[in-house]
């Protein structure tokens, strides 16, 4: 093993995983402006320039804040098939260049009636453009959860699992339930949870408890008779809630499997939102990190709106909490387990982790 110094690690090079990256959230500012610059010299957009919707150095939008800018901006700029082309691959490229080598990306199937788009459609051309970009980006690995909003119906819902299953053999791999965490009744999405599930081929993850207004009893105890395989934020959580986290979960043929529940927790997203109380040295990934029958891996959520690529998220945890440079690649390597990916693909990575973890 390397001399290296937990100081000196190069975050970069390190091989991660991302896998609560939503779409939208990880395209850059500058990414933004180029699409901006096209269709304004085209007379396509009466948008301002993101870079003034979206200052540069401007990170700290909260829950009030940060939805609206995806509604009343980033989805009308991104509102046809060469913008969001363009933007995809851009992501997967800003990920494989950050040393990502797995990632899930995640987003919610929407219409584009203006640009002759349905819902099958724009899922079909994100897939299209994941798989240009990991041509042109060999090193990286990128699969796609479609995501049920908060405010959908329950029979939006339940398109968004038929159209999950439509598309697992172009690299769908699972479904999540997100949105504004102030909106919707979580109840109305049981049926669909449970096709989803149904069958095995699709993961379920859920964000779960991020704002005290989704962290009721009755919510949270919903979810949780769901039995997601990964919660993400997980962040207003009371105790018999976190017993029921960590309780033992059997899969695989006959049930006879032993299963570790997935923490996506996002640390930059958490602290520039206030979504905790405190900064980064508060963050809950220190209570949970070496908590047995859970999995934590550490995620972006919006890089494009937060600013911090998944290889800062790990220097950050290394700075604050102070993790040995073996802690940091075991906790990379566990990650593994509770990727939607397949078991291939978690063999791809137990490789490459090995050969990092020998270097």
């Amino acid at each position: 093993m390397a001399s290296e110094s937990e100081a000196d690690m190069d975050f970069v090079s390190m091989p991660k995983i991302e896998i609560h990256a939503h779409l939208s959230g990880s395209i850059s500012r500058q990414c933004l402006h180029e699409i901006w610059a096209k269709k304004k010299a085209a007379g396509a957009t009466d948008l301002e320039d993101p870079l003034v919707v979206m200052p540069v150095d401007k990170h700290d939008y909260d829950l009030n804040t940060f939805f609206p800018l995806f509604s009343s901006y980033i989805y009308h700029l991104v509102d046809d098939v060469e913008s969001l082309t363009y933007s995809t691959k851009a992501v997967v490229a800003d990920f494989a260049n950050d040393g990502v080598v797995y990632l899930e990306l995640r987003t919610t199937p929407r219409a584009m009636p203006a640009a002759g788009l349905d819902k099958a459609a724009y899922v079909q051309a994100v897939l299209d453009a994941m798989s240009a970009a990991q041509a042109e980006h060999p090193s990286i690995r990128a699969k796609l959860i479609l995501s049920m909003d908060r405010r959908n119906t329950p029979q939006e819902a339940r398109d968004v699992v038929l159209l999950a299953r439509q598309f697992c053999s172009r690299g769908v791999v699972g479904v999540d339930l997100c949105g504004d965490p102030a909106k919707g009744d979580v109840a109305l999405f049981t049926s669909a949870v449970r096709e989803a599930k149904a069958g095995g081929g699709l993961g379920v993850t859920v964000h779960f408890a991020e704002a005290e207004c989704s962290a009721s009893e009755a919510e949270l105890q919903t979810i949780m008779d769901w039995d997601p395989d990964r919660l993400g934020h997980v962040i207003h959580v009371p105790d018999h809630i976190k017993q029921r986290i960590t309780a033992p979960r059997l899969g695989g043929a006959n049930n006879s499997v032993a299963m570790t529940r997935g923490l996506e927790l996002c640390l930059s997203c958490n602290v520039h939102a206030k979504m905790i109380v405190g900064s980064f040295e508060a963050h809950h990934f220190g209570e949970w990190w070496r908590v047995a029958g859970v999995t934590v891996v550490p995620c972006t959520d919006d890089v494009g709106v937060f600013g911090s690529p998944v290889s800062n998220e790990w220097r950050l945890i290394q700075q604050h909490f102070r993790l040995a440079r073996a802690e940091i690649l075991e906790l990379a390597r566990k990650g593994i387990d509770v990727i939607f990916g397949g078991e291939e693909e978690k063999q791809r990575l137990r490789n490459i982790m090995w050969q990092r973890l020998n270097d």
